[in-house]
């Protein structure tokens, strides 16, 4: 079934401040380099039968690109962002704004959360991580929001800072991991409630090969990330490789430029 997700063109993109350990600031980044593989990805959907709205970027905030941090959306309530860094403050009600101008049901929340970057959606429940960025509270809080079980994850290697970077889903029912990115009684958990999960391995996670989007049948992941690519068509899946290497300056990939938007069926 296409898919609609919600993109923010990279037109202020930098590399400026260092607030995960993938940033480098003295690095800088190319911001032309960065929109033409934005452009390839927002592409790729395309091609997949996706539709892809657009929000506008805002002028002095380098990482509004990462449209999953804005909010969740479930069943066309947004629970919003609140971010934990104050360089990127203002993200989250931009993007609330964007959802109530067109008649969805929001909510500003009381604590912190980077949305999507931290909620992951299946079919019954949602995955939210914990550990540098998204406060447990902010799991219960959108747990009454939305009306769906939220699972806790604790996430423990600051190089995979959002539950994104980590895991994935692959459809409604099953997920593709990292397993040393969480903590021992998480990975007991995902291997409960997932016995069929795709694993991936350091090589690929450190290219942000987990920080990819499916829908059901194609991947759309860091070119990069060979072997987990290999593991995901010998499981029956159809990677898409994209090169968002640019993007990865600033601890993004082709998840982190998404965000979904689900419930308007």
């Amino acid at each position: 079934m296409p898919k609609h997700f919600l993109m923010c063109r990279p037109d202020h993109f930098t590399v400026e401040y260092a607030i995960n350990p993938w940033m480098d600031p003295s690095a800088g980044a190319d911001r032309d380099v960065a929109i033409r593989q934005w452009e390839g990805l927002k592409s790729a959907y395309e091609e997949l039968g996706h539709r892809v709205s657009l929000i506008d970027p805002v002028e002095g905030l380098p990482d509004m690109v990462f449209a999953a941090n804005g909010a969740l959306v479930v069943d066309r309530r947004v629970y919003g962002a609140r971010f934990a860094f104050p360089q990127r403050g203002p993200e989250g009600p931009a993007y609330l704004r964007w959802f109530a101008e067109r008649g969805f049901e929001v909510m500003d929340p009381s604590h912190v959360n980077e949305g999507e970057g931290d909620f992951l959606t299946l079919e019954d429940v949602v995955l939210a991580g914990t550990g540098f960025r998204t406060d447990v509270t902010a799991h219960l809080e959108a747990q009454e929001f939305v009306g769906r079980p939220v699972i806790s994850l604790r996430l423990v290697d600051p190089r995979f800072y959002h539950l994104d970077t980590a895991l994935f889903p692959l459809d409604g029912r099953n997920v593709c991991y990292y397993p040393d990115a969480f903590s021992a009684g998480s990975q007991a958990l995902l291997r409960r409630m997932f016995p069929d999960a795709v694993l991936a391995g350091a090589r690929d996670a450190e290219v942000l090969g987990l920080n990819a989007v499916s829908d059901g049948t194609h991947v759309v992941i860091n070119a990069e990330a060979s072997d987990l690519q290999l593991e995901l068509k010998r499981r029956g899946y159809e990677p898409i490789p994209v090169d968002l290497s640019e993007l990865r300056k600033a601890g993004g990939g082709p998840k982190c430029c998404t965000l979904e938007i689900r419930g308007e069926e």
